[in-house]
């Protein structure tokens, strides 16, 4: 677990074992799927029979999130290079960084890939998360050389650096943003999604507070009658590998949106009123 600052801003992940919960059962979830070769990208991971991927149109998250790249090795690390010790848990893991520090965790991995989206897409103006103490951390005013100082128990900005528009700048910022901000915070931003047959790739299953946890949606398929299914993805604590789920009560990673009461992933157990989307 990662430091807590004096006034408390974190927002931590805590887990509880789902292992012995009943699932979701995906039943037309073929063999294959399990037996073929690995994916490259999400968007390559195998569906279940009958269904195919619902179009994202170009320059959307969704459409993002489904290119991108897996690791051939499915081994999960932890930020310091150690295996996690629960490696039940994850059917792919997504080639992007953890980072050396103990700060990727949970909701982090979801403002990650929101800000990589953004970022590579040319839309750096529409960076930002709020910190638990409400404080707006905005790229924008980072690249003007702003940073984001602790000062009598609440964040203020202050330019303390020179502007920088570069990689390693934004990587800094996300460092900073993965300290101030957490589960709390984030689940302020999103909007919630009334019922879960409107699930899209993008949205965000999340318990705000200490405990909490937060997935988020990689992909969404949907059968001829109309039935969805869909993909998660999360880090955890100690931050880790962003990695795609196994859906515990099946063969494959696809989760049906049709599921009652609780959503029942490998390390966490989650209710379809906690299901929410980035606005906009």
């Amino acid at each position: 677990m990662r430091t807590v600052h004096a006034i408390q801003l974190l927002t931590l992940c805590a887990g509880i074992s789902a292992c012995n919960a009943a699932g979701h059962t995906l039943p037309d979830t073929p063999a294959a799927d399990v037996k073929a070769a690995a994916p490259a990208t999400v968007g390559e991971i195998p569906l279940p029979a009958g269904y195919a991927r619902i179009p994202q149109a170009p320059g959307t998250f969704g459409a993002w999130l489904r290119k991108m790249a897996l690791k051939k090795d499915h081994t999960v690390y932890l930020y310091d290079g150690r295996r996690k010790a629960n490696q039940e848990a994850q059917y792919a893991v997504l080639d992007i960084s953890v980072g050396d520090r103990d700060l990727q965790q949970c909701a982090d991995a979801v403002m990650r890939l929101y800000a990589e989206y953004l970022y590579t897409s040319g839309k750096e103006q529409q960076i930002g998360f709020h910190a638990t103490d409400g404080t707006w951390m905005d790229y924008a005013s980072w690249r003007q050389g702003y940073r984001f100082v602790l000062q009598k128990g609440k964040l203020s900005k202050q330019r303390l650096a020179q502007p920088s528009i570069d990689r390693v700048g934004f990587m800094q910022y996300l460092q900073t943003v993965f300290a101030y901000a957490g589960t709390l915070s984030l689940s302020r931003e999103l909007q919630t999604v009334e019922a879960t047959r409107e699930i899209l790739p993008g949205d965000v299953f999340i318990r705000g507070g200490s405990p909490g946890h937060a997935v988020i949606v990689m992909d969404v398929a949907r059968n001829t009658a109309g039935e969805k299914v869909f993909l998660l993805a999360q880090s955890y604590m100690p931050a880790q590998n962003i990695h795609v789920l196994k859906n515990p009560a099946a063969t494959g990673p696809w989760y049906p949106a049709s599921f009652e009461g609780k959503l029942i992933t490998p390390e966490w157990i989650f209710s379809q009123s906690e299901l929410a989307r980035f606005p906009g």
